[in-house]
């Protein structure tokens, strides 16, 4: 979808979210962040760079640089977010930051005679008014490209400026956009996300009744924000919203082009949502403390953000009574926080009333209803309970839940594209978490903690430097299970194992794989001793599954015969628990790997002929059940490519027939061939979109014909091309 799409008449309720949310990526403070805002609207941009601005510059209770001592990360005079106007006159953002930090440079906090302190960070910037150069000469327009352009000295090298600590909020307008996207491309690549706001264009003649002011925005409302269709533009890397348990087995293996793919996928054990979260609330915690009489209805507040209150009325369920209990507890909850602001209570007991409205909707989210809406005020409810008390014992359990609800922003459809993100952060609030977490006294929590964060790590992988995350990954899981023992909870144990044996399967596909494909064997064989297949016959199957795919793997490296023969036993023992009945679909991609291991093992130059023969014969058994199930369900299921499937199976009939072991009569090799054929045929009509796979595939046809030739002769040949459709008859004849 283009930026330039038309949005909907109605963008109220979309643009708040396109604003909670870019708060949010601005509120955790990470560094190196490079944000893009776009707006047309100019009125509606002053509004929400103006309360961004206040409500930012200066927050409370920052909880991502909370120093150990305990020292403040920011002060009365020195921001957090500092906002500033294009300089027209030499339009460089980068120089205007820099100049900014050089006057006022982040003062030293903590210091003392033992101690020389530490700087607060360096601010988050947002620079405004890049729309105003069309008003400017040509010249003045074309220098700014050109200092965007030059940025990526400034990306690429550490040491060439403070302003890699900082990050930078960039507000342009649509037409503003598409010329960095054509004319700075090296700046737009470093982007880290996009929000785009809906609004009629404002003639920029007309901005005079609109001054940017940035002092005072608290009589701003932000009830009349737009939000467009899009909020970011689509990434050029493509990301995929699928778990972790579908990346294809054989992605990164340079096989021969007949050989048959491995497709099938890594599985991990991946937490249920409830066990991520650190502590479990009971349904009653959150009963109202009003009588029925006294339900209210949602009304403005002077004290509750109101950030917070439009996100909870989104949560209001319409097709039900306001009165019904769904909808009437949260506004109660904020009717408490309210009164709790007027009475100018203890930051203690408005922690503790943020703290039960965010275990209100984790609650929920547990429950199934992981909305973006949901999501978003449990953590904003928890963010607020932190910065109200920093020193609260439930501090560790709230970090490790903002963390797996950041996880969960990025398992969100709609949030793929803002998914590294949402990682890094999830990620941060695990390690504050663990640094509060003592492993000897909290063992279980310190262990669910280093579990989450390897998931996350793993997750993060998918972005970018996979070895080093991956191996993070594996430091994660293994500090879990060196306090996550099997006498506490042997299922937890064993979940953890195979993750740690995925972590270490992946790993294997970029450094020393023999080592790490025989530590991920040696993981997934602990998980599998602690799971009884007669009561957990799928996760004893998945596992018996991942042992085979990484045994596949190390034929390739050393030993051939014994890895292969071994996952084909492994292979057929998760065939018992893989059942057509129970999962077809993962029955039908451990077939698929079993025909592939069989294809191995009867290439091998050691295999002796009539082995050969047998080994191909259930190499096609294997491949037919897995391609028989495939089509018996939806294509969105699999987690192999069918069409690959059916090249291999094509494969393995050609070569039975063509051996000079084989010794069928006629109407067998014809048989044989046919099939070949017809498996060829299947994948090449699939693979129309994909000119690579579709050539390799047009090759496989033109061979068989030959070999209908070849072992039938001419009355083959005839037979062979009856069956090509018309249309490829004239590209496979001058082949012949």
């Amino acid at each position: 979808m283009s930026v330039n799409d038309t949005a909907h008449s109605d963008n109220s309720a979309w643009n708040r979210q396109v604003y909670h949310r870019l708060k949010l990526a601005l509120s955790l403070g990470l560094r190196r962040q490079l944000f893009l805002a776009v707006c047309d609207d100019l009125h509606l941009r002053n509004q929400v760079a103006a309360r961004l601005h206040s409500t930012l510059a200066y927050p409370v209770g920052q909880v991502l640089y909370q120093p150990a001592d305990g020292q403040e990360t920011s002060t009365p005079a020195y921001p957090r977010l500092v906002t500033l106007r294009l300089n027209f006159q030499e339009p460089n953002p980068i120089t205007q930051i820099n100049q900014w930090l050089a006057n006022y440079p982040p003062p030293v906090v903590g210091a003392s005679k033992d101690s020389p302190g530490k700087p607060l960070p360096i601010p988050t910037f947002q620079i405004v008014g890049v729309e105003q150069l069309t008003k400017q000469p040509v010249a003045s327009q074309r220098l700014f490209l050109h200092y965007l352009r030059l940025s990526e000295q400034y990306f690429a090298s550490q040491e060439s400026s403070r302003f890699l600590e900082s990050s930078v909020l960039l507000w342009v307008s649509r037409p503003w956009l598409s010329a960095i996207q054509q004319s700075a491309p090296q700046f737009w690549r470093w982007r880290t996300g996009v929000f785009i706001f809906a609004g009629e264009p404002t003639p920029t003649t007309q901005n005079t009744s609109h001054p940017e002011r940035f002092s005072n925005s608290r009589s701003l409302n932000l009830d009349k924000i737009e939000q467009s269709v899009l909020d970011e533009l689509d990434i050029e890397t493509e990301v995929s919203a699928i778990s972790p348990t579908d990346l294809k087995f054989g992605d990164d293996l340079a096989l021969p082009i007949e050989t048959p793919q491995q497709t099938d996928t890594k599985e991990e054990v991946l937490p249920s949502i409830s066990e991520l979260f650190t502590t479990k609330q009971k349904q009653q915690e959150f009963t109202a403390r009003s009588s029925t009489a006294n339900r209210p209805s949602l009304v403005s507040f002077s004290h509750v953000s109101q950030e917070l209150s439009e996100l909870v009325w989104a949560t209001i369920n319409p097709q039900i009574p306001l009165e019904n209990e769904d909808n009437w507890q949260p506004q109660q909850f904020l009717l408490e926080i309210e009164e709790l602001h007027s009475r100018s209570a203890t930051g203690e007991a408005l922690a503790v009333a943020y703290h039960q409205l965010g275990n209100l909707y984790r609650l929920r989210i547990e429950q199934g209803q992981s909305t973006l809406e949901n999501l978003m005020v449990a953590i904003i409810a928890y963010q607020e309970a932190i910065s109200y008390d920093e020193n609260s014992p439930q501090l560790p359990d709230i970090l490790n839940d903002l963390g797996t609800l950041y996880w969960m922003l990025y398992r969100t459809p709609t949030n793929i594209e803002e998914g590294q993100s949402y990682i890094e952060q999830g990620i941060e609030f695990y390690q504050l978490a663990l640094k509060m977490i003592s492993p000897e006294t909290h063992s279980e929590t310190y262990a669910r903690v280093q579990n989450n964060l390897g998931t996350a790590y793993g997750d993060l992988a998918r972005f970018l430097s996979p070895a080093e995350n991956w191996q993070k990954a594996v430091v994660a899981y293994g500090e879990a299970l060196r306090h996550r023992t099997v006498d506490l909870d042997p299922l937890k144990y064993a979940a953890c194992q195979n993750n740690l044996g995925t972590a270490y399967w992946h790993l294997a596909q970029y450094n020393q794989p023999v080592l790490h494909l025989k530590l991920a064997i040696a993981s997934y064989k602990q998980a599998l001793a602690h799971y009884n297949p007669q009561e957990e016959p799928l996760k004893y199957g998945m596992i018996q599954n991942n042992i085979g795919t990484a045994y596949w793997n190390l034929s390739q490296y050393e030993q051939p015969k014994e890895h292969l023969q071994l996952a084909v036993d492994v292979y057929r023992e998760a065939l018992k628990y893989r059942t057509p009945a129970t999962v077809p679909n993962a029955c039908a991609a451990t077939q698929n790997n079993l025909g592939t291991a069989y294809w191995h093992l009867a290439n091998l130059s050691q295999t002796p002929k009539d082995i050969r023969q047998k080994l191909l014969q259930l190499c096609i058994v294997a491949y037919k059940e897995a391609i028989a199930l495939a089509h018996s369900l939806s294509h969105t299921s699999l987690s192999f490519d069918l069409f690959a499937t059916h090249n291999n199976l094509g494969l393995a009939h050609y070569q039975l027939v063509t051996d000079n072991t084989f010794n069928g009569d006629k109407m067998e090799r014809s048989q044989h061939l046919e099939a070949a054929l017809e498996n060829h045929l299947q994948a090449l009509n699939g693979l129309s979109k994909q000119p690579e796979a579709y050539q390799t595939t047009f090759a496989y046809v033109v061979k068989t014909v030959r070999a209908f030739h070849s072992e039938l002769g001419i009355q083959g040949q005839n037979l062979a091309l009856s069956k090509v459709p018309g249309h490829l008859l004239p590209e496979i004849l001058p082949k012949l």
